[in-house]
């Protein structure tokens, strides 16, 4: 399995997991709690496919989909463990760990695709926030990536990397696991020492 391969199958987890953690927390019945936590997992993916005008991989095959329900399984069994475990470590973790690995499917995907760096980054941007994004809209809230502490630029900033890298002549690959690291290296720092960008 190559770098997208394995990022792809961490972030759907990592995201199914977050996503339907919030629809326990919200008091979502199963069907609810497996809808979000699908939509969470699968919509940064399927909106960078669309970008780049390519059938959405989610609706190619059941590998997507099938990651992705493992993670409401889980998500289903550590639910039974008490409410508001999305603002426990247990989980914030994975869910930095998922906007790493989405933020650099996206950058590959828009390196292959030929984008400019302008597209490199916009689509790390939204493959790492889509998902998380759609379920706030789900939920009914306000998305939290335009009130979050320190969480899209993370990947916005991953996204930068990922280009400056290939530019500079270094692999695609390499600038990869650069990438993945920057984007998680950074959501931890922010999560650890409560980093927020100013309001207005």
């Amino acid at each position: 399995m190559d770098a997208f391969g394995i990022m792809n199958v961490v972030g759907l987890l990592a995201f199914a997991v977050v996503g339907s953690l919030r629809g326990s927390d919200a008091d979502l019945d199963l069907l609810g709690v497996g809808v979000l936590g699908v939509m969470t997992a699968l919509g940064g993916g399927v909106t960078r496919d669309l970008l780049v005008n390519t059938t959405p991989a989610a609706l190619r095959s059941m590998g997507d989909v099938s990651v992705a329900l493992v993670g409401v399984a889980i998500a289903v069994g550590l639910s039974r463990f008490g409410d508001d475990l999305t603002e426990r470590p247990v989980v914030r973790i994975p869910d930095a760990i998922g906007l790493s690995a989405f933020a650099t499917t996206g950058a590959l995907v828009a390196h292959d695709a030929g984008l400019t760096a302008f597209g490199v980054v916009l689509l790390a941007t939204v493959t790492g926030v889509g998902g998380g994004l759609i379920s706030d809209l789900l939920l009914q809230t306000v998305p939290s990536v335009l009130v979050e502490d320190f969480y899209a630029t993370c990947a916005l900033l991953g996204g930068m990397s990922f280009w400056v890298l290939v530019e500079g002549g270094v692999s695609s690959q390499t600038s990869a696991i650069a990438c993945a690291g920057v984007v998680l290296s950074l959501r931890l720092l922010a999560i650890r020492y409560e980093w927020g960008l100013p309001t207005v």
